[in-house]
């Protein structure tokens, strides 16, 4: 295909996003399976002009003075991939590309855009969501959410189960793989620009032979911050696929034991086929439907890992359709059910044991406030600083906290060039618990 015919095609996809609320996952795969002509290289290009024209929207909608799919399109073209004017009127002109270009869209490219934007159209990020971003972060809203709106890197964890870091270097030196950064696990390859294609790497050997996972390095630290030693009973409550399961049984030499549970069976099912992979032979998983066993488990954790279910704000960079699909609504049930598992975890954890609350939201609502709330809920918890944990757990010299917190850590792209993450770790005093009622 042509430059005008993806053009057409990724109109024709943000299209079936916006007029039937399809994910853009979802959209590009319905367009894939009808237009099987189209060559990887072209579903490529395609899924890159569909992504970053969810990513930038607001600021690409604001220059082009609408929202409109073609819009977003023809934006991303000229301002995010910096293709020449004559270069995206010759690709509209082609018959297989859409109309083409009008008098004020070749006006609009030509264009100095240096006026003052809102910070919701500048940071790209929804505008109901502003004093949220400028409660987290006063001296830096805009900055944050504009690093949100970037494309994000490929981040490995090396299994340290079945290899080393050189071994996996070596074996994806192919797609550049270099060391990532913070934790001697990371392994990083950069994300593509323009209509490059991001590799997939679970389908090399080294994957199937468990040599590495696909995870986010602000994951893997938070993973590590929990600093489980290899005797210890662990709970991971909202465990998922397991990224963060087999990254514990990784850092305890598959000794001590790791429980692995989640509420929703679809969610977890992976995690049967990656724990054999990995070769982790100390996890055992309770299923969604096994309740029962969590409550025969109470006062008895070492330590409790708690990813909660959230909104995924930190994780816009790879699934930008979802902050436009985010409502208030959402967000308050998030915080719902982030009261309801630290509930959980907090009976689990023994005294003198951890609970580690992990999100990967940058929004305070889910994060600090949700900790404060617990903390005044649950009197014999204290914090524990992420800076002495580090210490522990990595052996340098922690990093700042997005946010300017010493006691929890939040991670985001802009501060640390990573997904957004945040993380409080948490203590269970010996003392009876003094639960408030109010």
């Amino acid at each position: 295909m042509k430059l005008g015919g993806r053009f057409s095609a990724a109109i024709e996809v943000l299209e079936a996003i916006f007029d039937k609320h399809n994910s853009a996952a979802a959209a590009l795969h319905d367009w894939g399976r009808s237009h099987r002509f189209a060559g990887s290289g072209d579903r490529s290009a395609i899924g890159n002009l569909v992504y970053d024209a969810l990513r930038r929207k607001n600021s690409i909608a604001f220059k082009m003075g609408n929202d409109s799919p073609r819009s977003l399109v023809l934006g991303v073209a000229r301002f995010i991939w910096n293709l020449e004017v004559a270069e995206i009127q010759q690709a509209t002109d082609d018959k297989f590309g859409p109309d083409s270009l009008t008098e004020s869209e070749i006006e609009i490219f030509n264009a100095v855009h240096d006026g003052k934007q809102p910070r919701w159209v500048a940071g790209d990020y929804p505008q109901w969501l502003d004093a949220s971003f400028q409660w987290a972060f006063p001296d830096n809203a805009v900055e944050q959410g504009a690093a949100l709106a970037n494309r994000a890197p490929v981040d490995l964890r090396v299994n340290t189960l079945r290899a080393t870091r050189d071994q996996v270097l070596e074996a994806l030196e192919k797609h550049g793989a270099k060391e990532g950064q913070f934790v001697e696990t990371s392994v990083r390859i950069d994300a593509p620009e323009k209509a490059g294609r991001t590799p997939n790497v679970e389908v090399e050997t080294a994957h199937g032979k468990g040599w590495f996972e696909v995870q986010d390095t602000a994951s893997q630290i938070v993973a590590g911050l929990a600093a489980p030693t290899p005797n210890d009973m662990v709970m991971d409550l909202c465990a998922g696929a397991g990224g963060k399961t087999l990254a514990l049984a990784a850092a305890m030499n598959n000794n001590g034991k790791i429980y692995a549970h989640d509420r929703d069976k679809r969610r977890l099912r992976p995690i049967f086929e990656r724990i054999a992979r990995a070769g982790a032979t100390n996890v055992e998983v309770i299923g969604a439907e096994e309740k029962g066993r969590l409550y025969e488990l109470k006062d008895q954790m070492d330590l409790v890992v708690l990813d909660a279910p959230c909104t995924g704000v930190g994780a816009w960079r790879r699934k930008p359709d979802s902050k436009w699909r985010l409502s208030p609504a959402t967000l308050e049930q998030r915080i719902k059910d982030q009261k309801a598992v630290l509930e959980s975890g907090a009976n689990l954890t023994k005294p003198g044991g951890r609970l580690v609350y992990i999100t990967c939201s940058l929004l305070p609502e889910e994060n600090n406030d949700q900790v404060a709330f617990f903390l005044k809920h649950h009197k014999n918890f204290k914090v524990i600083p992420y800076t002495t944990m580090w210490k522990t757990a990595f052996n340098s010299q922690a990093p700042k906290s997005a946010d300017g917190s010493e006691e929890t850590l939040t991670m985001s792209p802009y501060s640390h060039d990573t997904d957004g993450f945040f993380i409080a770790i948490m203590e269970k005093s010996y003392a009876k618990a003094s639960v408030s009622e109010d």
